[in-house]
């Protein structure tokens, strides 16, 4: 079993109620997936000419994996060329995301860049910077649940609260430095709930972990959840409200009567320096992927949100998340 992390204190995030929109990473209107902001340069370039390798930062299963490959799918059918997806988790992804920066900037290797790409240069000291990329689109958001063993004799999310007084319990989380560690260090410090994080390669092993009672619960996405589906119970959404993939579960508002409201975001990125015509073909490509039927009930059924940014709304959102991480965890 990984050892529990301790990060730095953040009690920041108790103060601003965790409720912040700028931690769920979803803008207050979803923006449009008409593609009508990719340029057309794209239409006169010879790229790509052969494979594309999509870097993902987590183990196989979770919902960076499963999101990358529904839309590596989807890619494949647009550009005429194999898309292979990579799993190459380590770091809480700055291993993926350093080696892909590391790479020729010529669109043969891209990755999926989580909300983590915003916080791992804060949290881990990773060289992991905006200016080492080009992000081409933003393609979900997936908002956060905890969730314990089915055979738990935790219930609710009162009981676990309760159960924390007599003492603290594990909660797996994706990585150390990640957004699901900040959501329980957060949902510890609005409830009073002693909540120890436990980093996993990623969310589907985190929630494997409480599945086995490895852990007490975990956080995660809720369609890392739903994928193991009768062997934990999901307590509470970190959402504004319910979820219509899981209509019979309280957001921890309502269970608590504490606004707290994590997601994580994810899109496409690749090293900096695209050349033009590669930076629009492959933005183009992804602006369809994310409007394809196929791709928009994958991530219906998988218990996310299709949130798609084209690269320059994209672009300036991480940025924007890098400060705002900055400020919170630094």
């Amino acid at each position: 079993m990984p050892r529990p992390h301790a990060p730095r204190p953040i009690a920041a995030l108790a103060a601003i109620g965790i409720g912040a929109a700028a931690l769920v990473g979803c803008s207050a209107s979803t923006p449009s997936t008409d593609g009508s902001a990719a340029p057309e340069e794209s239409a006169a370039s010879t790229f790509p000419e052969g494979d594309i390798r999509l870097i993902i930062q987590a183990n196989p299963g979770g919902g960076s994996d499963l999101s990358s490959r529904a839309l590596a799918a989807e890619l494949e059918q647009i550009l005429g060329v194999s898309v292979i997806a990579e799993n190459m988790p380590g770091a809480s992804g700055a291993l993926a995301m350093e080696y892909v920066a590391s790479q020729p900037a010529d669109g043969t290797v891209i990755g999926f860049g989580p909300v983590e790409i915003a916080m791992l240069n804060t949290t881990q000291g990773a060289d992991v910077l905006p200016e080492n990329y080009d992000f081409l689109g933003q393609i979900m958001l997936a908002p956060g649940v905890i969730s314990v063993a089915a055979d738990s004799d935790i219930q609710t999310l009162e009981d676990l609260v309760a159960r924390s007084e007599e003492a603290p319990l594990t909660v797996a989380n994706s990585g150390a430095g990640s957004i699901w560690e900040a959501a329980t260090l957060g949902l510890g410090d609005v409830t009073g709930a002693q909540l120890t994080p436990v980093p996993y390669d990623g969310g589907a092993t985190a929630v494997s972990a409480a599945a086995s009672g490895e852990a007490d619960a975990a956080v995660s996405g809720l369609g890392e959840a739903l994928a193991q589906e009768g062997a934990v119970r999901v307590l509470a959404v970190m959402h504004g409200e319910r979820h219509p993939k899981a209509p019979d579960v309280e957001t921890v508002e309502e269970a608590l009567g504490e606004d707290v409201a994590f997601g994580g975001w994810g899109g496409i990125y690749a090293p900096a320096g695209l050349p033009e015509d590669v930076h629009a073909t492959l933005e183009d490509a992804i602006a369809q992927a994310v409007e394809s039927e196929s791709y928009q009930q994958f991530q219906d059924n998988s218990g996310n949100l299709v949130v798609y940014r084209d690269s320059e709304e994209f672009t300036t959102f991480v940025e924007d998340q890098f400060g705002i991480f900055q400020d919170l965890l630094g």
